[in-house]
């Protein structure tokens, strides 16, 4: 029998988790037999629970020295000071000619995608293995979604898996970098190029990325980029645009201001997706600070690596540190040899205060929707659907906290009870049952 002994004590280390002031665990947490797992009744292994998101807090006063400039011109919305520096810094940041920035990531998508599709055509090919609303970007877009199946090396598309979903109705196509790496975007942009489509990007997890020494953000006609809290910029919530193209990037200005070119006059369909200055300021006071958040971020990763080396049944996804990358998220396959269930696994973690999530799962094409979807066979997404689990990352993760975490499944998958846990977790709702015996 194996014994989870842990002391994850204030979680203090030299991260920023420590300088962000994160939340204690609960000292000297003792699993001596799956009785003692939270989900069994036991205690918790953090009273704090452990997220999944980056949730950076920039140096405050650094904050409050960017609100000062839009407070002091009163000009908090409508392209304001803050928010014109943040455009041209992040352009300059992904070596591009443009950018535009909107209130989020979604409205960002949506408005390039209708600027970009081929008039007269209605498909937009995108994987099924993503963002859970993708689907729904599409819709808004007045697009409809054709699924296409992912490289199960990369859990991201290539120019093989978009290649057979192109046909005669297909608008535009949309790439979609995985949280881990990047999909084979040099690829997908020759495959585009070749059939005379239109490319956006979507990058919200890639923002730091390179893909064979070229930065992201500078792929396809556009790449869109998410400031949401959980991201690795964090703006509270946001999102940008980047592009070289300039007769693009001028429209998308227009029609993120409801498509007003001057006083009361309209020149194109618009909507308010305007990024306002306090969102911009915390934005740029993250990115003043991206270098140290990213080191902190690699920390982390490495923590991962050497705390779950030789865990049976897990493989942490491995960063290409031959490029640039942030190592910003931690996502594990849990392998055949795993004792649990996702779903159970899930549970038991985030009973402990480990607010570890399912990667991409459902897929989308497996999800119900109000409005027509086109799919395929995709047996790789099908397949990896149901393997991956996000793990607690970012600024408020310790590395006393991944040892806690990574000792956890250490025992879960060395328990000579796991197969119980399993076979018992129905017993009742929210209960485990040790005993043997009918449920």
């Amino acid at each position: 029998m194996t014994t989870l002994d842990l002391d994850v004590g204030n979680g203090s280390d030299s991260s920023t988790a420590s300088r962000n002031g994160s939340g204690a665990g609960s000292a000297g947490a003792v699993k001596h037999d799956l009785a003692d797992l939270a989900l069994a009744g036991g205690s918790a292994l953090f009273d704090v629970p452990r997220s999944a998101s980056s949730l950076a807090a920039p140096d405050i006063e650094r904050f409050l020295a960017h609100s000062r400039r839009f407070f002091d011109a009163r000009r908090y919305t409508n392209t304001g000071p803050v928010a014109g520096e943040l455009e041209r810094r992040l352009a300059e940041f992904h070596e591009v000619e443009h950018c535009v920035t909107f209130a989020s990531g979604f409205w960002a998508l949506v408005l390039a995608l209708r600027a970009l599709a081929l008039p007269g055509r209605r498909e937009v090919v995108l994987p099924s293995l993503t963002y859970r609303r993708m689907a729904d970007v599409a819709q808004w877009a007045s697009l409809v979604p054709r699924f296409c199946d992912v490289d199960p090396a990369t859990l991201a598309i290539d120019a093989s898996t978009v290649e057979p979903c192109l046909g005669p109705d297909t608008a535009v196509v949309l790439a979609v970098h995985p949280i881990v790496n990047c999909c084979a975007v040099d690829e997908v942009e020759e495959l585009a190029r070749s059939r005379r489509l239109p490319l956006l990007v979507d990058g919200v997890e890639s923002c730091y990325e390179t893909f064979h020494g070229r930065k992201v953000g500078s792929f396809g006609n556009a790449e869109v980029f998410s400031l949401h809290a959980s991201k690795l910029i964090n703006g509270f919530e946001g999102g940008y645009l980047t592009t070289d193209d300039g007769d693009l990037a001028t429209q998308l200005s227009l029609q993120r201001g409801f498509g007003f070119n001057g006083h009361d006059n309209v020149v194109h369909f618009g909507l308010n997706a305007k990024l306002n200055e306090v969102h911009a300021a915390m934005a740029l006071a993250n990115l003043d600070e991206l270098e140290e958040q990213v080191a902190d971020h690699r920390r982390r990763y490495h923590a991962y690596r050497r705390a779950l080396a030789g865990v049976p049944g897990v493989r942490l996804l491995a960063f290409d540190e031959t490029e640039r990358t942030s190592c910003k998220n931690i996502v594990v396959e849990l392998l055949d040899e795993w004792p649990l269930a996702r779903s159970l696994t899930l549970e038991v973690l985030q009973a402990e205060g480990i607010l570890a999530r399912a990667y991409y799962a459902p897929a989308l094409h497996q999800k119900p929707t109000a409005y027509r979807t086109i799919a395929g066979h995709l047996p790789n997404t099908e397949h990896l659907a149901e393997r991956f689990v996000l793990l607690p990352s970012g600024s408020r993760v310790t590395e006393a906290d991944i040892v806690a975490i990574a000792g956890l499944l250490r025992f879960l998958a060395t328990s000579g009870d796991a197969g119980a846990l399993a076979s018992k977790s129905e017993t009742a709702p929210g209960t485990v049952s040790t005993t043997e015996g009918p449920p």
